[in-house]
């Protein structure tokens, strides 16, 4: 696969609206701003209907996610070996609390079989990833707008979902700007189990 087959969209939030569009710049990116706080999972179903218009694969980022230096790369390998698959290009800490000794434990059975990726039944990230081709029809029509978006989106495709053991992303932890639908205030370090590279 190469480059070509690849592209990327930027999901951010008006108040970091320097930090998208540097992102955004970066990787030469679609950027979608929600201008007046509708919300990730607004922007996030603009950003599929955006994949879904495109004639390749799109890869969705939102904007406090830190691309690795072989970023690309990276990708455009992982997404050769799952043309099918949803993938996440971060596994994270802290966030959701309930997954966190599932992957702990999964991330251990990965190493002892030397495993290169984990699989789960659900995307709990939105920082980066990528819907397969086939299945965005799906997921605009099972789209759920009360979910948080990552939710959203995995939940409507259905399916496992495969994360690369050392992300090729990680996450500039700051504060939310995202009204999240449990209220819950984000107090967990929220950063990349392992990374592909020292960032």
């Amino acid at each position: 696969m190469v480059s070509a087959q690849v592209t990327f969209c930027v999901v951010g939030h008006h108040q970091r609206r320097d930090m998208a569009t540097r992102l955004a710049d970066m990787l030469s990116a679609h950027l979608l701003i929600d201008e007046e706080d509708h919300g990730a999972n607004w922007n996030h179903r603009r950003a599929i209907e955006w994949a879904s218009q495109q004639d390749c694969r799109v890869v969705i980022l939102e904007d406090d996610a830190l691309p690795l230096p072989d970023f690309t790369q990276g990708v455009n390998e992982w997404l050769a070996k799952f043309p099918d698959n949803l993938i996440s290009f971060y596994l994270g800490t802290g966030r959701p609390p309930q997954y966190q000794q599932h992957i702990a434990a999964s991330l251990i059975d990965a190493d002892r079989c030397r495993a290169a990726h984990i699989s789960m039944d659900r995307l709990i990230h939105g920082v980066c990833y990528s819907p397969p081709v086939s299945g965005l029809s799906r997921i605009m029509q099972n789209w759920n707008r009360t979910k948080a978006a990552d939710y959203a989106v995995g939940d409507a495709l259905g399916g496992k979902v495969i994360y690369p053991c050392y992300s090729l992303v990680d996450h500039a932890d700051g504060v939310t700007v995202e009204r999240h639908p449990d209220n819950q205030p984000r107090v967990e370090r929220r950063r990349a189990w392992r990374l592909a590279v020292s960032p």
